[in-house]
């Protein structure tokens, strides 16, 4: 590269104040002190050069980048697909339970969420209660509800992801604003449609507007990406979507109908021990199942108990965690050698994109990927190398969770059931509804992106902050909120009383919550007490290091008065026994002399007089 292009990229520099034209580069020790206003504008000139204008040796190096990000994030998409197919083992039939009842609208909103988290997909969620609202088995209302939730549990997976970067400081801040930015969007739009469609009826009335009277049945669509990774995952572990769906509609009344696992003649192939075994009761497979066109995967066993499937479950859940976050620190190490030396203004030129288009890339890819939690736990790492901005991250989740909707649609005409694509059509129009509110007005859209700035600061303060926060948004809350309504739901007028009463004790709970936070300053302490944490941990972690300092400084000290070793720790523990010896004598002659000094001051006293 030329010296005239040092505005593109730079090695010699360490800073932007080094720079000319003052620009931060990938790699400078002061790139997380740019904020956004100061990064300048480039020309699409600077671009084109940072682009396209390479030696041979550039672009050999480029090559081998591109292949090696290939292969990781091959594996990164091949983990996040065994993550959801063990999630869906292990949390299905509880999963399918949770969705059986046709409850309240709260419970239905909960229901929705905890099984989102439970089996990591909105997809899978979706595509469920658009087949139970199709079976009759739970009403449009309830299903519309369900879908509420569903679009708040899918925002846990790219959270999670978020967290494989802790190793950074920088980040994890920018990486976890990036992922939360997605869940206060959701959880701000519930809060807003929520009961707006319990008083109203919103989504019911507009989509029932909009139904045709028949809906003809059509193939399901597999998205690309779906084709590439799929296959080899159902290698590994391929989970029993219909177990899900049966215990949710009632055609069985728990997961034990399905074992022990059985295969004719104990061939274990799709034909034998799924075909041959179809509507035989007590016949078949369980909660993981063979694939037609590979086989049946390495954790399938005929004969299989359920625990036997959940510990299979378990260890591909595990082994789906290590596999993410070894692919996602390679990932981030491969981008971040690639864009080292990079201007800041080059890459935000090139990422930086009207919203509407964004929320339409955004859209394109998860209909591709057909996840919303694929597209955003991809999109994650990048806001955390500082690579995509917090302001465009918030259009591509937006973009992801309209594409999310594609999937209950395709659900919905495979079912060919009329009520089924109107929920299919109402979780559509819930997202677009709350982009409309919460997107187009700046300062509505600083709502959800200062609050995800303010949790990313939080995250530098302490690690422990993000599993709080999925413990507290995905689980604790959502459960609590299932429990008191619960309560309402028994019938019994004690059941009722206590409901409400723990009502108004979280209601009053919540306000003194928020008087502390505002008024008696409570966010300043709880800062306070994560700074104190933080310094108390840095102080542990260099403790050792410390320790080696002071005692080569006593070394030096010795070798100055030049005492042997062994003389300097005799005469120390001499003259701590000579001090403690001196003590004791020096608190009795004090105390003998006390009478004395008060006697020659009475005699002076009186001659005084």
């Amino acid at each position: 590269m030329s010296t005239a292009q040092d505005p593109v990229k730079s090695d010699r520099a360490a800073s932007r104040k080094d720079r000319p034209t003052g620009s931060t580069h990938f790699g400078d020790n002061d790139f997380a002190e740019e904020t956004t206003p100061e990064i300048g504008d480039a020309t699409w000139g600077e671009v084109g050069r940072a682009c396209c204008v390479h030696d041979a040796m550039g672009w050999g190096k480029i090559f081998i980048g591109v292949c090696i990000a290939c292969f990781f994030l091959y594996f990164f998409l091949f983990s996040l697909e065994l993550l959801g197919n063990a999630a869906k083992v292990l949390g299905g039939c509880s999963a399918g339970g949770l969705m059986s009842e046709d409850t309240n609208p709260v419970a239905a909103l909960v229901i929705g969420e905890l099984a989102t988290a439970l089996v990591q997909s909105s997809s899978t969620t979706t595509s469920i209660v658009v087949t139970l609202v199709g079976a009759e088995a739970v009403n449009v209302k309830t299903g519309i509800y369900l879908i509420m939730g569903a679009n708040i549990g899918t925002s846990v997976t790219n959270t999670i992801v978020a967290m494989g970067q802790m190793g950074s400081g920088d980040q994890l801040e920018r990486a976890f604003a990036g992922a939360t930015v997605h869940d206060l969007f959701n959880l701000l739009s519930v809060a807003v449609l929520f009961p707006l469609e319990l008083i109203t009826g919103y989504l019911f009335r507009l989509t029932s507007a909009m139904l045709p009277d028949s809906v003809s049945k059509d193939d399901k669509w597999n998205g690309p990406i779906k084709k590439i990774v799929s296959p080899l995952v159902s290698r590994v572990l391929k989970p029993n979507k219909n177990v899900i769906k049966e215990v949710a509609v009632g055609k069985v009344e728990s997961c034990d109908a399905y074992y022990p696992v059985y295969c004719v003649d104990g061939i274990e192939d799709y034909k034998h021990c799924v075909t041959d075994t179809k509507g035989i009761e007590g016949q078949g497979v369980g909660l993981i199942t063979c694939d037609k066109k590979v086989g049946c995967p390495a954790f399938f066993q005929h004969g299989a108990s359920k625990q036997d499937d959940a510990t299979s479950g378990g260890i591909c859940l595990f082994l789906s965690l290590v596999l993410l976050l070894l692919c996602l620190m390679g990932l981030v190490n491969v981008l971040q050698r690639g864009l080292m030396g990079m201007s800041t203004r080059v890459i935000y030129k090139a990422t930086k994109v009207p919203g509407v288009f964004a929320i339409l890339i955004g859209a394109a890819i998860t209909i591709l990927v057909q996840s919303s939690s694929i597209t955003t736990s991809v999109l994650t790492p990048l806001v955390g190398l500082g690579v995509i901005q917090l302001e465009q991250m918030l259009p591509l989740t937006l973009g992801a969770n309209i594409g999310t909707t594609i999937t209950g649609l395709l659900a919905a005409l495979v079912s060919g059931k009329v009520e089924a694509l109107q929920v299919a059509l109402a979780h559509l129009f819930f997202n677009i509804s709350g982009i409309i509110i919460w997107y187009p007005l700046p300062f509505m859209r600083k709502v959800p992106l200062e609050g995800a700035r303010a949790l990313g600061r939080y995250t530098r303060r302490s690690r422990s902050i993000p599993p709080i926060y999925v413990a507290i948004v995905f689980f604790i809350i959502p459960l609590l909120l299932l429990g008191l309504s619960e309560l309402f739901q028994q019938g019994s007028v004690g059941y009722t009383v206590l409901g409400a009463l723990l009502v108004i004790f979280v209601a009053f709970a919540i306000v003194r919550f928020a008087w502390w936070w505002k008024r008696q300053e409570g966010k300043e302490k709880f800062l306070a007490c994560l700074d104190r944490r933080q310094a108390m941990s840095a102080t542990t972690k260099t403790l050792p290091e410390d320790m080696q300092y002071l005692k080569a400084k006593v070394g030096q000290l010795m070798e100055h008065t030049g005492l042997p070793e062994d003389e300097e720790e005799g005469v120390e523990v001499e003259a701590l026994k000579s001090v403690d010896e001196e003590k004791p004598l020096e608190m009795s002659d004090a105390t003998e002399e006390e009478p004395l000094d008060m006697t020659a001051t009475d005699t002076a006293d009186s001659k005084g007089e």
